[in-house]
């Protein structure tokens, strides 16, 4: 067992151009934003990304830094369609495989499981197949004969995800509603990194963890290469129960043009985005 523990910068620095990247969270929760803003100040790009995505979709597209996207959707929430994702898609700048969203997650199950796909009903009837004509059936060997769609495994050269608590070994929980597929990201990848908003001892045993159910205890340290603590590392999505999406930054994101959105917030490192959060809140009279 050896201490994981990382800055934001050493864990970007491991990505190379061309990587296919899993990341975290679920539309605008619980994204690992401090380490896509770190991959953000390097010159990476031409990247694969697997993603249920949210804002770091629309930042990696804002600034042409994906080739290729496979998702099920990319939405805010509260604002259903990414807007930086959309424009985006819209001049044709990536490659984009669209799936349902059960056939994403036993893509993910497959390759956590090293296997080449999985058979699953989702996508059946649809238009799914027509629009992803690389995709394959399957009939079961058994007296049914039932067809399947053969999802393929959607395997990861790294993924980055965010977690409530971690610890140096790379244990990794949740203490919101749900664990969205951080797990099967991680374990479909040949490296992991996850971001934390508190690093703790134990993480099994650390208030208020140990009050939590033992399930939240999501991420083994088998699956995890680097741990980051990065307090608010989530903003503007939410991490619940610590703090909710921020709306109202949510929206400054969302209408503003990326140029003028990155030269306020994006300039400089974390702690200059943090900075400038505050301050734009001051300004707000919050």
């Amino acid at each position: 067992m050896s201490d994981k523990t990382m800055s934001a910068e050493e864990a970007v620095g491991r990505l190379e151009s061309g990587m296919t990247l899993g990341i975290g969270g679920w539309g605008s929760r619980r994204k690992p934003m401090a380490l896509v803003r770190a991959l953000l100040r390097t010159s990476i790009t031409d990247l694969t990304v697997v993603s249920y995505g949210g804002p770091d979709v629309g930042l990696l597209a804002a600034t042409g830094r994906i080739r290729k996207l496979v998702t099920a959707f990319v939405t805010l929430d509260s604002i259903p369609l990414e807007p930086h994702y959309r424009a985006a898609r819209e001049r044709g700048a990536f490659e984009l495989t669209e799936v349902d969203e059960a056939m994403f997650m036993w893509g993910l199950h497959a390759a956590a499981n090293r296997l080449p796909f999985l058979p699953v009903r989702a996508g059946l009837g649809s238009d799914v197949m027509r629009i992803n004509p690389g995709l394959r059936t399957v009939a079961s060997p058994y007296e049914d004969a039932e067809t399947f769609v053969a999802m393929p495994a959607l395997r990861l050269d790294a993924a980055l995800v965010h977690m409530n608590r971690a610890d140096r070994l790379g244990n990794g929980q949740y203490l919101g509603p749900d664990p969205y597929f951080d797990d099967l990201l991680c374990e479909a990848a040949d490296a992991a990194y996850v971001s934390c908003e508190r690093l703790v001892d134990n993480v099994g045993t650390a208030e208020p963890a140990k009050e939590a159910a033992p399930q939240t205890l999501l991420l083994k340290r088998s699956s995890v290469t680097g741990v980051i603590e990065t307090p608010n590392g989530a903003h503007f999505t939410s991490c619940a129960p610590d703090y909710g999406r921020d709306e109202a930054f949510q929206k400054l994101y969302a209408t503003t043009p990326y140029g003028q959105f990155a030269e306020r917030f994006l300039g400089g490192d974390e702690q200059h985005y943090q900075r400038a959060v505050l301050d734009w809140r001051k300004e707000r009279g919050q």
